[in-house]
């Protein structure tokens, strides 16, 4: 069982409030990810779950039993870091025994952990090296396997693949959430990629300055964001988010309309401007323009659209498409 509730969580450092006020129920074997821009007190609330950062207020429940004020160790929980933090000296065998053997157990159990964990990371072959003679990648997943012989009630992950190239921060998406598949514990993970967090999550908070601003299902927030905030937030690239007149004749503050829900044209359409900078990514292609009355308009369509820098542009949003919020920033 791997369930964990936040109650009335807060967390103060002297008379500044990081996180004011937080609820939050996770359920077992669910993929929970925190994410927000940096400073939002994401990596604070998952120190606070692990027993890392004591709790100003409220209470951390965990499989129905308060775990509020107990030590890092006998929450049942692992956590890997953003760094490996791996012994140099030690085998990976080594490494990923170590807490094993720190707990005392049998050299017969410890052996059939670490290489039941070796072979779900496919790290088998590579028991005898040390991490100097592993890449990134390899390294990381040396950690996930120190993590994972513990059998902890969930995983909580900080930021885990900031510290991978871009090739290796996609095949570690894919593995994570391969691993979840496999062990079926709850994983609770951290980052400000929002991109890792539509890809990974069963279940995304978004936080901003401490505040959960929206809990929901990666397509549940893509739909339909409760406020500009995460409107802005979730998707690639971000929702065009366009105030003033036109926004006023759909009787709203701020109008938001997504990249991709936007039809382009070289001869008609309900909005006139010019192409500004253009992105060919291969599969897609980013057409950055500048919108007579309404200013930069982001636009995605297929990757063997042809432009140039400053010809003429006719933009139609899909009416279906549309998202209105009030001058409070929410949702209308």
């Amino acid at each position: 069982m791997g369930s964990i509730t936040l109650e009335k969580v807060s967390k103060s450092f002297g008379t500044t409030s990081v996180i004011p006020h937080i609820d939050l129920e996770i359920n077992d074997g669910e993929f929970v990810v925190f994410v927000g821009p940096s400073g939002c007190g994401k990596s604070t609330l998952l120190r606070m779950i692990a027993g890392l950062e004591d709790l100003s207020g409220g209470r951390i429940i965990i499989d129905g039993k308060d775990m509020s004020s107990e030590a890092p160790a006998k929450r049942g929980l692992s956590m890997v870091f953003q760094s490996y933090a791996l012994y140099p000296h030690m085998t990976v065998y080594g490494n990923i025994a170590f807490p094993l053997k720190m707990d005392g157990q049998e050299k017969s159990v410890i052996d059939k952990k670490v290489k039941d964990a070796a072979h779900i990371l496919n790290l088998t072959n590579y028991l005898e090296r040390r991490p100097g003679q592993l890449s990134g990648g390899q390294r990381q997943r040396v950690a996930i396997g120190r993590a994972i012989v513990r059998q902890p009630k969930a995983f909580l992950f900080d930021e885990p693949l900031s510290n991978l190239d871009a090739a290796l921060r996609g095949n570690m998406r894919l593995e994570i959430s391969d691993l979840h598949h496999q062990l079926k514990t709850t994983m609770i993970y951290v980052t400000h990629d929002q991109v890792e967090a539509m890809t990974m999550a069963d279940k995304i908070v978004v936080l901003n300055a401490g505040r959960i601003e929206q809990v929901g299902s990666p397509m549940e927030l893509y739909r339909s964001p409760k406020n500009v905030f995460v409107a802005g937030f979730i998707g690639s690239p971000r929702m065009n988010l366009i105030e003033g007149a036109e926004a006023a004749k759909h009787n709203a503050t701020t109008l938001g309309v997504r990249p991709e829900h936007i039809r382009i044209s070289a001869t008609e359409g309900a909005w006139t401007g010019k192409v500004g900078v253009t992105e060919h990514l291969g599969s897609d292609t980013f057409i950055h323009t500048q919108i007579d009355g309404i200013g930069q308009v982001t636009v995605r369509t297929d990757g063997d659209f042809d432009t140039k820098h400053g010809q003429p542009i006719f933009l139609t949003p899909d009416p279906a498409r549309l998202h209105r919020f009030g001058a409070d920033g929410q949702v209308i």
